[in-house]
C-alpha cells in the first residue's frame, strides 16, 4: 500500500468519526404537543449535581471537565457517570444515588475511558500510560457490583476494545490478541478465540461480534480480508470472507445481521453472515443506527437518509435545517431521531420519522452536552433506558468556569 493510499484511508476514517459524533441536522420549533407521549418524552426526569472541576466547552460541545474527559452510561436502571478513577452510579428512574467507587492499584496517570453498564454489573475501561522505559499504553476493564460498586474482577483489554457483554457470570472483553469470555466469580477463561497479533476493528451487533481479519491490525491502513462472526453467548466463530479479496474500505456498522464498510467514496453493506455484497451509496456515511426500527441513517447533504440496511433503499427521511451545523443529530430509537440544538439556552428534540415532524422538544437548558460514544456499545441514550444523559450548567462562574454542573436525565 502506497503512503498515499493510508492517508486517504485514515483520512476517510476520521471524517467518519467526526460524523459520528456531531452531525449537522435540522433546528426546528415544535408544534402543539397533546397526546400522552408527547407529555412525557422530553421532559426533564431528574438532575443531580455533577462531581468535579466543568468548565464551557469550544463551541458545541457544552460544558466539558475541566481536566480530562467524562464517561457515561444509562441501562438496566443504573445511570454511571466515570470521571478521573471514579465511577458514581444513581438510579436510572429518580436519580437517587447508589454508590461512588474509585478504582484502585492504578498507577500515576491511569483514567477512565469508559464507562457501560450491563445487567448487574457496571464495566470501567482504564487507560493505563507506558511506563518510565517506554513501550505501548495498556487498558484494564474493571467490572463492578452494579449493587454496591465493589470491584469483582479486571481484566486485560485492548485500548479500543474492552467489554462487549457483560453480566453476574460473565465479561466478554475485546483483547489486543484475542476475543474471551471470563468468569467473574473466579476469573477463569470460559473460552477465548484468537484475533491475531494486533488488534483488529470490531463491531457487536445484538449478541454477535463482528472482527476484522487485516493485515497489522486496524491501525496499519489495511483492507479486511475476512470478518470473524463471534457469538458472544457461546464463542462459536466462523470466517466470513467476501466475495472479492477484501471488504472495501473500514468496518463502521453492525446492524441487523448486516456488515456496513466505509470508504473514499462513501458506504459499502455485505451480508455479515456469507459476505456478500449487498449495496453502495457513493458520498454518504452511517451516521446512525435504529435497531428497533431496522434503519440506518446515513448523511444525505445537511439531513439523514434512513435505508434499509438489506436493500439500501431510503425508507425515511429526516430533513435538514436552515441553521445547519448549529444542532446534531445524536441517537435513534424506535423511529425517532434524537437531536440537540446546543448553545447557551440549547435543548432537545424528538424527530418522528413515520409522522415527519418533531414530536416533541425539551425545555432549554443551559450549555448542554451529550457524551458521545464511537463504540457503538452502552452510551447515554441506551434503547433499553427510556431516556439519555447529558450535562449542563446550572449556574456560570467567571469566565469558561461552571459553578453548578449537573448530570441531568431526560424522558425519551
Amino acid at each position: 500500500m502506497t503512503p498515499g493510499s493510508l492517508r486517504l484511508r485514515r483520512g476517510c476514517f476520521a471524517v467518519l468519526l467526526a460524523a459520528v459524533a456531531l452531525f449537522p441536522g435540522p433546528v426546528y420549533a415544535a408544534p402543539p404537543c397533546t397526546g400522552r407521549h408527547c407529555r412525557s418524552a422530553g421532559l426533564v426526569r431528574w438532575s443531580r449535581p455533577l462531581p468535579g472541576s466543568w468548565v464551557e466547552g469550544p463551541g458545541p460541545d457544552g460544558i466539558v471537565p475541566a481536566q480530562g474527559d467524562a464517561y457515561v452510561a444509562m441501562n438496566h436502571g443504573v445511570a454511571a457517570v466515570g470521571i478521573g478513577l471514579t465511577v458514581y452510579a444513581y438510579r436510572s428512574r429518580t436519580g437517587a444515588a447508589l454508590w461512588a467507587a474509585t478504582l484502585a492499584g492504578f498507577p500515576a496517570g491511569a483514567r477512565l475511558v469508559s464507562v457501560r453498564v450491563w445487567p448487574g454489573v457496571v464495566t470501567a475501561g482504564v487507560a493505563v500510560p507506558a511506563g518510565p522505559a517506554g513501550g505501548v499504553p495498556a487498558r484494564r476493564e474493571a467490572v463492578l457490583s452494579e449493587a454496591t460498586g465493589r470491584v469483582l474482577r479486571t481484566y486485560p483489554a485492548a485500548p479500543f476494545g474492552g467489554a462487549v457483554s457483560a453480566g453476574r457470570k460473565r465479561t466478554v472483553i475485546v483483547g489486543n490478541t484475542a476475543v474471551t469470555s471470563y468468569d467473574n466469580r473466579t476469573g477463569a477463561v470460559a473460552w477465548s478465540r484468537p484475533t491475531g497479533p494486533a488488534a483488529q476493528a470490531w463491531k457487536a451487533d445484538g449478541s454477535t461480534l463482528y472482527v476484522t481479519v487485516a493485515a497489522g491490525g486496524y491501525l496499519s491502513g489495511a483492507p479486511a480480508r475476512a470478518l470473524r462472526r463471534i457469538s458472544l453467548r457461546t464463542g462459536a466463530q466462523r470466517m466470513v470472507r467476501p466475495a472479492g479479496r477484501s471488504f472495501r474500505g473500514e468496518l463502521s456498522r453492525a446492524v441487523d445481521g448486516v456488515v456496513v464498510f466505509t470508504d473514499a467514496r462513501g458506504t459499502v453493506s455485505y451480508n455479515g453472515r456469507t459476505g456478500a455484497r449487498l449495496w453502495r451509496r457513493d458520498g454518504a456515511v452511517p451516521v446512525l443506527a435504529d435497531g428497533a426500527g431496522s434503519l440506518l441513517y446515513l448523511s444525505a447533504g445537511a439531513a439523514l437518509a434512513g435505508v434499509d440496511p438489506w436493500t439500501g433503499r431510503t425508507e425515511a427521511h429526516v430533513p435538514g435545517g436552515s441553521a445547519a451545523g448549529t444542532s446534531a443529530f445524536y441517537a435513534a430509537r424506535d423511529g425517532v431521531v434524537l437531536g440537540l440544538d446546543p448553545g447557551a439556552q440549547g435543548g432537545a428534540w424528538g424527530y418522528g420519522v413515520a409522522a415527519d415532524r418533531v414530536l416533541w422538544t425539551s425545555p432549554a437548558l443551559p450549555w448542554p452536552h451529550y457524551f458521545v460514544g464511537l463504540s457503538g456499545v452502552g452510551g447515554s441514550a441506551a434503547p433499553a433506558s427510556g431516556g439519555v444523559l447529558l450535562a449542563d450548567c446550572a449556574q456560570a462562574g467567571p469566565g469558561r468556569r461552571c459553578t453548578r454542573p449537573e448530570l441531568t436525565a431526560l424522558n425519551w
